[in-house]
């Protein structure tokens, strides 16, 4: 049976357990015939990368466990001049024995999930444990190391891929580590009245698309704040209605998240 990695977003706090257990599993102890050891620096076949979003007071910050991607049609098996095989389950096995001297490897992956051990003159990468497979376990190190199952091992047909996404990278390949609850932009702000220097609680927001459509509609909460989360990379149109008044401005969040800044409903014009 094919399997795939899963990874949740909205559960991955950083904690980096399963980056810290592929370290544990493999610096400084070969397993072969799937992998020589990998160096204690400058490898990093499970990397949890770190995303700081929005700006102060509005600051949010994601996490994503990237880890080689296992791909159906690995750029790096074409390019491994038979160095590089997959397995029945799906786990892509860079052949230490046959790999020495292909640094051309590391550049086959549009990832940069391959590094090149200069020690050993070796291209390396995850192996999904594969030799902890062979030995009975029935996930990877990574994945029995993470406390918040925020990272899953799983038959492809377990899950369900029409809420799965892949990475940009290797889409065209068929990868094999899906992610769930993957980040998309977001827009803040908050709601006051300058006269009285009072927030203003239940001011309805509306967010409209470049044509003029409503796409979503919030009330400010006791704090006088509001958010959209989960939308896509645009220029949008907000509007904000108050017994004050009406205020409307333009957001562009092409490039980042935006929080909007203190919105003064008596300057509405």
């Amino acid at each position: 049976m094919t399997k795939a990695f899963l990874i949740d977003f909205n559960r991955c706090n950083g904690c980096r357990n399963c980056q810290i257990a592929c370290k544990d599993e493999h610096c400084e102890q070969a397993w072969l015939p799937y992998a020589e050891a990998q160096p204690i620096i400058g490898h990093y076949w499970m990397n949890v990368k770190e995303k700081t979003r929005g700006q102060v007071p509005v600051v949010k910050v994601s996490y994503q466990p990237t880890l080689c991607t296992h791909c159906q049609d690995a750029p790096c098996v074409a390019a491994g001049k038979g160095a590089v095989y997959q397995r029945e389950d799906g786990l892509v096995i860079i052949d230490p024995g046959k790999a020495v001297g292909l640094r051309e490897l590391v550049d086959a992956c549009p990832l940069g999930a391959i590094y090149y051990n200069e020690e050993l003159s070796l291209p390396q990468k995850c192996t999904g444990c594969a030799h902890l497979l062979d030995d009975g376990w029935s996930v990877p190190r990574c994945v029995d190391a993470c406390a918040t199952e925020a990272l899953l091992y799983l038959d492809v047909a377990e899950i369900d891929l029409s809420k799965a996404e892949t990475l940009e990278q290797t889409a065209a390949f068929g990868p094999r580590v899906y992610y769930l609850n993957r980040p998309r932009r977001f827009i803040a702000g908050l709601v006051f009245d300058g006269t009285i220097n009072e927030v203003l609680i239940g001011a309805r927001v509306e967010l409209l698309d470049g044509e003029g459509r409503v796409l979503s509609s919030v009330r400010t909460d006791d704090f006088g704040d509001f958010r959209f989360n989960q939308i896509e990379p645009a220029v949008y149109q907000l509007t904000v209605f108050s017994d004050l008044g009406t205020r409307t401005f333009n957001v562009d969040t092409r490039e980042q998240d935006r929080y909007v800044g203190d919105i003064d409903m008596t300057q509405s014009g």
